[in-house]
């Protein structure tokens, strides 16, 4: 029997990740199967589930999905002992307007799939107070479950007694309290956490946070409070429909900000994956249908790509007379330039007449519903996508024909509505899913 459960707090930065990475690995060591899912839009933290499991991860979001979709993905923890959903945000944050199944809300995913939640609570700063917020996160929606709490980051033995106490009179469990460990924090950038393929410590890193929370967490107590959970039948898989039969796919430090869940869309419908490294000077495979080019961190090697001649020229090459698409700084990469963080102008592929800058940030960030205005690989004129866009990139000229008229959660109509050139195409989005 499988059991299910949601890592969650009442707001970033308390430490959901390293949690969730450490119960994982502990619960590895002691032989069992460990499935890890990450509610929200996050495309990083997959990878950091499967260096700590040994699989795959993808992202399950009530905005983007249908219930059915969020089904077929979670039935993959069948086979485990245990299933973990991260959350993302606080418990209860998600957009103004309801999406698909939800508005993206780590509660939904609880809620939706019936797994408690365990919180993740940082009491620094303050004392009785951390209970009283985990008491009004329980009770504030019907049908979500909490636990119970782990305490993150506990200045003293006192500090620790004095919230216990507090929870304990409110009727909440305490799973564990972790002092501060400066061993196991994460590194980060602009986007978030620094990607688990650049870590070549990761797997130690991991390891430590493991050995860490079994010292200090009640790991047996954790694995108790989990609820039975059995997938839904025949549930439905992404509307994902593959851009092209053979796809050549931008893949390496600059070009790695793509959902698994896609990439497992794409080859269950029979499509091959073709890697490629713009970094490493190489160029699309020229048997490919299509190429596809991912976010990820051109601007931190904009130099390197500029400077890159042979995948330019093999890009534009390619575009005569196939199909190209770019997502955020995939996007920006098929632009005529891009401005890095100390105002140098570097060339890019040149398929767009799209030029960005990061000396010039601004945050943009949220769900995108974009109506195709015109195709793209995979997709006909007038589909509904569902996306996400993060990135702190400004645009200075975006000349070509929009791709798409773009809103968000709100249904506000957005500037960054993507761009057609010929074969080219571009979005700022990440695409999730399209609306069946």
């Amino acid at each position: 029997m499988t059991a299910g459960l949601v890592i969650s707090a009442p707001a970033s930065g308390v430490g959901k990740t390293t949690l969730t990475l450490a119960l994982a690995r502990a619960w590895r060591n002691r032989g069992l199967n460990v499935q890890c899912f990450k509610s929200g839009p996050d495309y990083i933290d997959p990878a950091f589930h499967a260096a700590a499991t040994g699989r795959a991860s993808v992202n399950i979001d009530s905005w983007a999905m249908d219930r059915g979709t969020v089904a077929h993905l979670v039935s993959r923890g069948v086979d485990a002992d245990i299933v973990l959903a991260e959350g993302s945000m606080g418990l209860f944050d998600g957009v103004a307007a309801r999406g698909v199944s939800g508005t993206g809300a780590t509660a939904d995913i609880a809620e939706m799939l019936g797994w408690p939640v365990v919180l993740v609570i940082d009491p620094s700063g303050q004392a009785q107070t951390a209970a009283a917020i985990a008491a009004g996160l329980r009770d504030y929606r019907k049908g979500v479950h909490l636990a119970g709490v782990v305490l993150n980051r506990v200045a003293s033995p006192r500090h620790e007694a004095l919230v216990r106490r507090a929870l304990n009179d409110a009727g909440i469990g305490v799973f564990g309290a972790l002092p501060r460990h400066a061993e196991i924090s994460l590194p980060k950038r602009h986007l978030g956490l620094v990607q688990a393929e650049e870590q070549a410590e990761i797997g130690k890193l991991i390891d430590e946070a493991a050995r860490f929370v079994a010292e200090h967490v009640d790991l047996e107590a954790v694995l108790r409070s989990a609820a039975n959970w059995t997938p839904e039948p025949a549930a439905n898989g992404p509307n994902v429909t593959p851009p092209g039969q053979r796809i050549a796919l931008a893949r390496d430090a600059a070009f790695s900000f793509v959902y698994p869940h896609m990439l497992e869309a794409w080859r269950a419908a029979g499509a091959e994956i073709v890697p490629f490294s713009p970094l490493a000077d190489e160029v699309p495979d020229a048997s490919a249908d299509v190429c596809w080019l991912p976010g990820g961190y051109p601007e931190l090697h904009a130099g390197r790509i500029a400077a890159n001649a042979r995948f330019r020229s093999g890009l534009q090459v390619f575009a005569e007379t196939r199909p190209v698409h770019g997502e955020c700084g995939g996007y920006m990469v098929l632009g005529a330039a891009l401005t890095d963080a100390d105002g140098i102008s570097h060339e890019m592929a040149g398929l767009l007449g799209l030029e960005t800058s990061f000396a010039r940030r601004r945050m943009h960030l949220g769900y995108r519903l974009a109506e195709l205005a015109a195709p793209m690989p995979g997709h006909r004129i007038g589909a509904r996508l569902r996306g996400h866009e993060f990135h702190y990139s400004t645009i200075l000229t975006q000349p070509d024909t929009p791709l798409a008229v773009v809103h968000d959660a709100t249904g506000a109509v957005i500037a960054e509505t993507g761009s057609r050139r010929g074969q080219a195409t571009g979005t700022f989005f990440h695409l999730i899913a399209e609306d069946r």
